[in-house]
Order: structure tokens, then C-alpha cells, then sequence
């Protein structure tokens, strides 16, 4: 796929810096300034997306469509979505973040307006697809991002924080979007969030660069004298040599995007049909139930943090590991949001919260782990498999919960959700596995 001249990654400057105290201060403006950047763009990416969620219940009572139907949106918003992650991983690997994750969010933004004038199924059903593909612009960039500039030895604790943003962009249109659908309208959740999108795409535009060599800066492996991650110009190789010849070649690759389908299927399938499930079975309004999963969002903020800090400051990198610890709790943590009683509020927040904490962890370490697996001039295609992989899962927590719940009602749908959470905890235990017999190696030797 031809990429357009002004979206093409930028070549490394002529001009590099040599005087060392100039190097570590333009670093150090530029990394702070990338972070920013990236997590108040990726959280707003949130805010086009999300909002579907605390909006579901009003939608449903104003155009009578039924969880099957609502199921089959979300599933064809992952659907494309997946895709999406998938080809702009490849894409996004050759590509300036500075537009490209711009432009996906304009059209995010764009989709989102025209999703809240209509109503018929079909229409919402081809502009929600739409969204997805948009949708998946806004990864890539970030992945390519943050393994340019910020070493091995620290990537886990700064994806971590990164990857915060996810939470806070959730939670806050969790809150605002049920406002909103509380005030004005199912459809003022989608037309106002969009217009706060377009103004942080042309944030992202002002603030944003590409990677540290184009900026004259030496690569990040040698400014932090950590050459762990390996690195080629991968700039004139085709996304097929890309994909078959260094992606597709690593084992651990394939383990993280089984793992990451039951994450995402755990993740996604809890995120959007506990509003629902809060306000048919537990009793609760849609701003109350919005509330309840915005902590769901927070404390998940807090669950990826601590998982990428511990699997570097305590773990070694063994990124298996920590996910296969945080599914085996989070499977507990589900049961009990599903088996509590209506009437005890405070243990379904806790509950709820707990699954927000622990699902978080290996969603955010699957994406380290996927872009340290493979040379990091790859790292958004190789997140892009491991995010397909996953987004396939939540397809399955979408129409297929939808349906579930339709006809076994809601104890069938989170017997699914249930499953999914142990079957997730056998994939990372299976990587954690070899991450031990890997560190037995390092130590004969």
C-alpha cells in the first residue's frame, strides 16, 4: 500500500546533535512532550468510541432495538477495528504519527456526529464499522511512539503510564456520556464528545513528532546505553517481509494473541454490558451504572500501572508471568460481580472495580510484550496481530453475549465472561513457562 508523501515517517535529520548537554535536554523535552501527547490523544480516542456504552440503555428504550442488536454493534465496531489495528499497524510502522493519528481521530469524530442524527439499524450498524476502521488509527502511532523513544529497561513502567490513558479516557465519557444521555439525549453522547475530538486532533498535530533520529537525536538504545531492543531500518521493506519474515516468525507472538483474544473478550464484554446489567438486574439508574464502570476504568488505570512496574522492577520482563497472576485473580473478581445480590452496591463497586484493576494489567502488558518479542521497527505491526487477536475476542463479548443473553439469559452471559477469564489465565501460564525456562538458560550460562 502506497503511503501518501506527507504521512511517510521522517528520515533521520543531516544535522545531528554531538554536544552531549544539548542531547540529554532536547531528549528529555521531546520524551515528556511525546508522552503527553500520546495519552491525552489516545484518551480522547476514548471519547469517540466508549460513549456507546453509557448511551445503550436510552438507545434501546428510544429505538427498540434489542441487546442482540446492540451486542452486533459493538461486535462490528471490533470487527473493523481489529482489521484496522492490523493493516495500520503495518502501515503505521512506515508512517509520521504527527497526521496519522490525527487524521484517525477526525474521522472518528467526524463518524460520530453523523452516528448521532440517524436511526435507523443499518445506517448505525455501516457508521459504527466506519468508526471502528477510524478507531484503529490511533494505536499505532502510539506504539511506534513510545519503543522510539524509551528504552527496554524502562518501557514496561512507561507503557504503563501511558497506557493510563486508556482508563481515564473511558472513565470520563463513562460519566460525561451518561450525563449527557441523562440531560439531553442518547444522541447529544455522540455529536458533543466529537467535537471535543476534532479540537484534540489538531492538538496532536501541533505537539507531536516523529522519532528521536529525526529530530537529529541518536537512537534512544544509545542514549540510555541499553541496546536490548533491536532495531532496522525497516523503512524500504515491504509489509509483507514485515509481517512473514520477522512478525509471524516468533512464537511468543502467536501465545500473547491467543492470550490477548480471551483479555480483550473479558475486557470489552464487561465494560459494555455491565451498564445494562447494573440497570436491568442490580436496580440501578444509567448514571449510577455509568459511575460504576467509570471506577471500573480507574482502578484499571491503576492495574496497568502497577503490572508493567512489577514486571520490571521485580519480574525481570516476565510480562507471562504477572498476566498469568492478574487472570487467575481477575476470575474470582468476576464471580463475585455476577453472584451479588441486588442491593449490596458497595461490594458490586468493589467487584467491578477489582475486574477493572486486574483485566487492565495483561491488556496493557500484552502490547510490551508483543513489540519487545519482535525488532522494534516492527512494534506496530506486531502489537497490531496481538490487537487483531483481541479484537476478534471482543467481537465474540458483543453480538455473542448479545445472543447469550437474549436466549439464557444474563447467568449465560457471564458464565461466558467466567470461561473466558480461566481459559486466559491457561494461555499466560503456558508463556510463563517458557519466560522461566529462559531465565534457567540465562543462569547455566
Amino acid at each position: 500500500m502506497k503511503i501518501p508523501a506527507f504521512l511517510l515517517a521522517q528520515a533521520p535529520s543531516q544535522t545531528p546533535l554531538t554536544d552531549p548537554a544539548e542531547i540529554n535536554k532536547v531528549y528529555a523535552h521531546w520524551r515528556l512532550r511525546t508522552m503527553y501527547s500520546l495519552f491525552f490523544g489516545y484518551a480522547v480516542f476514548y471519547f469517540v468510541r466508549k460513549n456507546l456504552s453509557a448511551a445503550t440503555p436510552d438507545l434501546i428504550l428510544d429505538l427498540g432495538f434489542s441487546k442482540t442488536q446492540i451486542g452486533l454493534l459493538w461486535s462490528l465496531l471490533y470487527f473493523a477495528y481489529g482489521l484496522s489495528k492490523f493493516a495500520n499497524g503495518i502501515i503505521g510502522d512506515k508512517a509520521n504519527p504527527r497526521y496519522f493519528m490525527a487524521i484517525g481521530l477526525i474521522l472518528s469524530a467526524v463518524i460520530n456526529i453523523f452516528f448521532g442524527l440517524s436511526s435507523s439499524f443499518v445506517v448505525l450498524g455501516i457508521f459504527w464499522t466506519l468508526n471502528g476502521w477510524a478507531q484503529g488509527m490511533g494505536w499505532p502511532p502510539c506504539a511506534r511512539g513510545l519503543t522510539h523513544w524509551y528504552s527496554k529497561n524502562e518501557l514496561g513502567t512507561k507503557w504503563g503510564i501511558w497506557n493510563a490513558s486508556h482508563q481515564i479516557g473511558g472513565a470520563i465519557i463513562m460519566v460525561f456520556s451518561g450525563w449527557l444521555t441523562m440531560n439531553y439525549g442518547w444522541r447529544s453522547a455522540f455529536i458533543v464528545p466529537a467535537v471535543i475530538a476534532i479540537a484534540a486532533a489538531l492538538f496532536l498535530i501541533n505537539r507531536l513528532r516523529d522519532t528521536p533520529e529525526s529530530l537529529g537525536l541518536p537512537p534512544i538504545e544509545v542514549h540510555r546505553n541499553d541496546p536490548a531492543l533491536a532495531h532496522t531500518d525497516t523503512r524500504h521493506m515491504s509489509a509483507k517481509e514485515m509481517l512473514f519474515g520477522i512478525v509471524f516468525r516468533s512464537r511468543t507472538i502467536w501465545l500473547l494473541a491467543i492470550g490477548n483474544f480471551f483479555v480483550y473478550l473479558v475486557r470489552y464484554g464487561v465494560m459494555d454490558w455491565a451498564p445494562t446489567f447494573l440497570v436491568e438486574v442490580k436496580g440501578s439508574n444509567i448514571a449510577d451504572a455509568s459511575g460504576k464502570v467509570a471506577l471500573f476504568e480507574l482502578t484499571g488505570l491503576f492495574g496497568a500501572f502497577a503490572a508493567g512496574w512489577a514486571s520490571d522492577r521485580f519480574f525481570g520482563g516476565r510480562r507471562g508471568f504477572v498476566n498469568g497472576l492478574y487472570m487467575f485473580v481477575l476470575i474470582s473478581a468476576v464471580l463475585i460481580f455476577w453472584l451479588n445480590p441486588p442491593g449490596n452496591n458497595f461490594l458490586d463497586m468493589a467487584a467491578l472495580s477489582a475486574v477493572g484493576f486486574l483485566v487492565y494489567g495483561p491488556q496493557m502488558l500484552v502490547g510490551v510484550a508483543a513489540a519487545e518479542a519482535v525488532d522494534k521497527s516492527c512494534s506496530g505491526t506486531a502489537t497490531g496481530v496481538t490487537g487483531l487477536a483481541g479484537y476478534i475476542g471482543s467481537i465474540f463479548s458483543g453480538v455473542g453475549a448479545g445472543y447469550i443473553v437474549d436466549h439464557w439469559g444474563w447467568s449465560g452471559g457471564w458464565t461466558f465472561f467466567s470461561a473466558s477469564a480461566i481459559i486466559g489465565f491457561f494461555c499466560f501460564a503456558w508463556i510463563a513457562v517458557g519466560e522461566n525456562a529462559k531465565l534457567k538458560a540465562k543462569k547455566v550460562q
